[in-house]
């Protein structure tokens, strides 16, 4: 029996506005943070390819680790938008809800502190080049200190989002581009009286920022009267082992889904420095545009979570509904433009990056240009999966996305790309077939899962 629309639910015109409302800020948001990678990027080429080929090594298990655990920690949203549905504004029950997350965040930041230190091992056991793991293992240990302000500053992220300011995660990313950059300029350099110190200097960049951004959130829900009417450090040593738990029932198959993609991409570029070294230069660069190209899909899938998880918690089957599909066209139709944009004007995008008029730069341009026409082919699969995957998050369904996920990515993603790359004469190109692969296998199979969802149960709460 086709289920039928409550009296509140909003229209397709209405749900459209209200997730672009959600979706605009979020997916800002994420382009300004990857614009804070991209200044990293900028900034460390300019000390040469063995720099930036150590930097996207280390950075290749450093945001596999911190995507992991903000992932992880993110659970925190659905559960929130789901108790806000039901009986908002649910004070006490948010409340317990970020506390858990909070404690979860910390917990987990040590451990990924303590996976950071092992990037020298697992860099010399995958055969890289001993001075580009020297250099890595440099820039490393300093980063690592910035996992647990990552990690909270997310759920604090979360928090302010799902309550339906995601604006303030925008400015305060923003804000923090400014402070990237300035750290950036005078502690890799020695400029404005800091020490010359090179790649770990951007390392320093990164922590200074990181500590900064989780001030800004701190002070901003204090002072914020919606924000701070929840409390959320009230009786902050008080344990709701039952909501800890749901928050790791729920948020460790996010948290593994997004290491299943993730890893496949940071995996992708250990094969590329068995390829060569400007194979993993050029990677870098276009992996790069693809990524920061990728944040506006995942924003809106970010949006998809809080508004699926809002009808989901009312019990309004045709809001579920009308709430993904809306973000699922957003997403997929954003990604059709930057394919669009890759295809017609790639070297002005890696201008970005390089001097393209440099002859220096010649094989690295013409390299970095094929994997940006391999980028715009699987455009349309890495949006419709990372919207796809938000919005099944919103029914609290992440067991299953998380088997699709690892099936995807390692199995014809991974198992590809490792045969192409380094079996035959494709190489990087070959790695980046394997890549598209993945997303496409994952894009499908997420779809059909949010396609059946009321075949399948899914819009049914337990409680």
């Amino acid at each position: 029996m086709r289920p039928i629309a409550h009296p509140e639910t909003p229209d397709w015109t209405v749900e459209t506005r209200e997730t672009l409302k959600l979706a605009g800020p979020l997916a800002l948001a994420n382009l300004l943070q990857m614009l804070t990678y991209a200044i990293d990027v900028m900034f460390i080429a300019r000390l040469g390819p063995d720099e930036l080929a150590a930097s996207a090594l280390a950075i290749a298990l450093f945001g596999l680790i911190v995507w992991g655990l903000q992932a992880l920690t993110s659970a925190v949203a659905p559960i929130m938008a789901a108790e806000t549905g039901a009986r908002g504004p649910a004070l006490r029950p948010v409340r317990r809800s970020v506390r858990m997350a909070l404690w979860l965040s910390i917990i987990v930041s040590a451990i990924g502190m303590g996976l950071c230190a092992l990037a020298g091992p697992l860099m010399r056991l995958t055969g890289q080049e001993p001075h580009i793991t020297a250099l890595a293992v440099s820039y490393m240990q300093v980063l690592l200190w910035s996992v647990a302000p990552m990690v909270i500053a997310g759920v604090l992220r979360n928090y302010v989002s799902t309550l339906g300011k995601p604006i303030i995660a925008t400015a305060i990313t923003g804000v923090g581009i400014g402070v990237n950059a300035l750290a950036n300029y005078a502690f890799i350099f020695g400029n404005l009286g800091a020490p010359a110190m090179g790649l770990p200097g951007a390392a320093v960049a990164t922590l200074i920022t990181s500590l900064a951004i989780l001030a800004m959130y701190a002070a901003i829900i204090r002072v914020d009267p919606r924000l701070h009417r929840y409390h959320i450090m009230g009786f902050f040593w008080r344990p709701d082992w039952p909501r800890f738990w749901e928050m790791l029932r729920i948020g460790t198959p996010i948290g593994i889904t997004v290491l299943a993609e993730a890893g496949v991409f940071g995996a992708a570029a250990f094969l590329m420095g068995r390829v060569g070294g400007l194979e993993l230069a050029a990677h870098t660069l276009a992996l790069n545009l693809a990524a920061f190209a990728f944040q506006v899909p995942f924003g809106v899938g970010q949006a998809a979570t809080i508004r699926v998880g809002y009808f989901y918690g009312a019990r309004d089957a045709v809001g579920m509904g009308r709430a993904g599909w809306a973000s699922i066209v957003m997403g997929t139709g954003f990604m059709a433009l930057t394919a669009i944009a890759m295809v017609t004007m790639p070297h002005a995008l890696l201008s970005v990056y390089i001097d393209i008029g440099d002859p220096a730069n010649a094989q690295l341009l013409a390299a970095a240009t094929g994997f940006l026409m391999i980028a715009a082919a699987f455009q349309l699969s890495d949006g419709v999966q990372a919207v796809a995957a938000g919005a099944l998050r919103g029914l609290k369904d992440t067991r299953i996305p998380m088997w699709i996920a690892i099936f995807s990515y390692w199995l014809p993603g991974f198992g590809l790309a490792a045969g192409l790359g380094l079996g035959t004469q494709l190489g990087g190109t070959g790695v980046w077939i394997g890549l598209a692969t993945g997303l496409t296998f994952a894009a499908a199979l997420l779809l059909w899962r949010w396609n059946a969802r009321e075949k399948l149960g899914l819009t049914q709460r337990n409680s």
